[in-house]
């Protein structure tokens, strides 16, 4: 039921399409969401889950999960991020995967919603880490569309790899188009 309210809000009322799909048989990644330039996102990626009823995940500092909202952040695919003194966060995250049967971390490599020329590395070192495949989405708002791209095995040639995963956001309009993260063609 939540999926058909979820489709007819998104597709109907909104104007909005899916292009691609994440295959079930991929039961863990990291999803890169560009752009990233307002709250609106959210609930962009929220009905997108919904409609393509996979899982999708988030991590957030663990003292963000206590009671009363760690209930509403974990029913929403967060996994608390217990962080020690000598552990860095590529390899906390890199044991969420380890730990999980199934988890497709989504996360925006901009690191904040304004404009980037740049993206921050984390993401790439988090699915080298963990033997897991990058999937690139792109949020439309130009075409009001939901891109999701191709699965993308880093190969550890960071600008290669980097260079290659931003050709999907080429043309990208952000809700702010000003903030829109906007890649070199090549």
């Amino acid at each position: 039921m939540k999926q058909i309210l979820y489709r007819w809000i998104f597709f109907k009322q909104m104007g909005w399409s899916i292009e691609g799909t994440i295959a079930p048989e991929i039961k863990k990644c990291v999803m890169i969401v560009v752009p990233h330039t307002s709250w609106h996102d959210f609930y962009l990626g929220v009905f997108t889950r919904g409609i393509l009823n996979q899982e999708m995940n988030f991590v957030a500092k663990k003292e963000l999960f206590r009671f009363p909202l760690g209930v509403y952040f974990r029913w929403m695919g967060g996994a608390p991020l217990n962080r020690q003194k000598n552990e860095n966060k590529v390899d906390a995250i890199a044991k969420v995967f380890a730990d999980k049967a199934v988890f497709r971390l989504a996360i925006a490599p901009e690191g904040t919603r304004k404009k980037v020329t740049e993206w921050k590395t984390g993401f790439y070192y988090i699915a080298l880490k963990a033997g897991v495949p990058i999937i690139p989405v792109a949020f439309d708002y130009g075409k009001k569309q939901v891109k999701i791209g191709a699965p993308f095995y880093p190969t550890g040639n960071k600008e290669a790899d980097f260079e290659k995963l931003e050709q999907h956001y080429i043309g990208v309009i952000g809700k702010i188009p000003e903030y829109s993260f906007t890649p070199e063609k090549k």
